[in-house]
């Protein structure tokens, strides 16, 4: 058996049945807050990035499909939506990726009540696109039903343009769509959605792209996007790669004078993924601080651990104990207080993540943080690793704070009171 295992253990049977000492329990105190720290930061910075990063994956497709020369004239950068579908079909290896694609068309647009009107982007889609996610961010009406003529009049509308033009679902509202000719539709709110996004919530409605196509006077297959879904998106640069490949290989053969370009959810919202990127570097300066924090308390409870047995250590010299076998010991002995600490660290502070993440407790601001409430994600291996983390920084801390145990000379410990 490992003696110096054993005589900590011994050591701890014999002297904890007193009163703890109080700087003890300020160390205990301070580790588990440090820990308890560290597990809400890494969980809310994790249910931010998932919330975010869900609502944009659901919001914009993962990879887009446009004409190059978009942005110069909507008649002239349209982008055959058959054309792009055909290439795509053609590649047995690129369809399958596939969960969900639709042919999109974008344009500017005025809504006019009698009382208000609203700049926004009236975005039209066609059959394929997916409404799971956009239905269940509705609070009131249901996703219009979609159409591919230009008979099709219905749309949705977010709650930020329902308030500001005082819309509810089954309102008609004048849309001026403004090119060369100023062109009127009255269009039907058939619902009204939230989802905490502004930089969507205030500039889209959504209806049939037969809408848009009749405005600009487009047959049926002529969008402004190919919006495509994938059912995995753990490699959108290389799909992204990919896609634009075998539509270049379709253009070459097809000898098409168009131009089309690639591009992913993370190129096309920048600003979002940037800001998630600087919540990464948050959460590292928290957790160096709460680790500085906690090996300054180990070093406070080692000392005090050894001032306390500052007699004891010089009899296990005086013995012929090393130096390193004594520190073994002490090491042994503070690792008490590391484990004690994780334990209850890690009680508490899975505790309140959980409590935050079924009951809302602590909310936000959704204009700010594109959410009403402070979200959590709990994952395993991120709590295994921070724990095995926390372990090997204490270890190493304890083992350059053991070392004044070899300044201890046994004839003046024999004297010390």
């Amino acid at each position: 058996m490992n003696h110096e295992l054993f005589i900590a253990r011994r050591m701890a049977l014999n002297g904890e049945r007193q009163k703890g000492s109080p700087s003890l329990t300020v160390a205990l105190v301070g580790i588990v807050l440090a820990v308890v720290v560290m597990i809400l930061s890494i969980a809310i910075v994790m249910g931010f990035k998932g919330e975010i990063t869900g609502k944009i994956m659901n919001l914009d497709a993962h990879l887009r499909v446009t004409n190059a020369a978009l942005g110069i004239d909507d008649n002239y950068a349209t982008v055959n939506g058959r054309e792009v579908k055909e290439a795509i079909a053609a590649d047995n290896s690129f369809m399958p990726l596939i969960e969900s694609m639709s042919l999109v068309a974008d344009k500017s647009a005025i809504l006019k009540t009698d009382e208000d009107f609203m700049g926004i982007i009236m975005r039209g889609v066609d059959e394929g696109y997916d409404f799971g996610y956009l239905q269940s961010q509705m609070i009131e009406g249901q996703s219009p039903a979609v159409s591919d003529t230009a008979s099709g009049n219905q749309i949705a509308i977010s709650k930020t343009v329902a308030d500001r033009l005082k819309l509810h679902a089954g309102d008609k509202v004048l849309t001026y769509f403004i090119d060369n000719n100023i062109k009127v539709r009255n269009l039907m709110v058939t619902g009204v959605f939230e989802t905490d996004l502004e930089a969507f919530d205030n500039a889209y409605i959504i209806g049939g792209i037969g809408i848009v196509q009749g405005v600009n006077g487009w047959h049926g297959d002529m969008g402004t996007q190919v919006a495509i879904n994938l059912k995995n998106t753990s490699d959108l640069e290389g799909d992204s790669y990919r896609l634009y490949s075998l539509l270049a290989e379709s253009t070459v053969q097809h000898e098409s004078k168009n131009l089309f370009i690639v591009t992913t959810t993370h190129q096309n919202n920048l600003p979002f993924f940037a800001w998630l990127q600087m919540l990464d570097m948050n959460v590292v300066i928290i957790l160096t601080l709460m680790m500085i924090v906690a090996a300054f308390t180990l070093i406070s409870a080692m000392l005090m651990i050894v001032l306390e047995r500052i007699r004891i250590i010089g009899n296990f010299k005086a013995m012929g104990a090393t130096n390193g076998s004594i520190r073994r010991i002490f090491i042994y002995l503070t690792g008490k207080l590391i484990l004690k600490a994780l334990i209850i660290g890690n009680v508490i502070g899975i505790g309140l993540a959980l409590l935050q993440r079924y009951g809302h407790i602590v909310r936000l601001d959704p204009t700010a943080y594109y959410m009403p409430y402070v979200p959590i994600t709990l994952s395993i291996p991120a709590l295994v690793l921070l724990n095995v983390g926390i372990i090997v920084v204490s270890y190493l801390t304890l083992l350059g704070a053991s070392h004044i145990i070899s300044t201890i000379k046994p004839t003046a410990t024999m004297r010390f009171e």
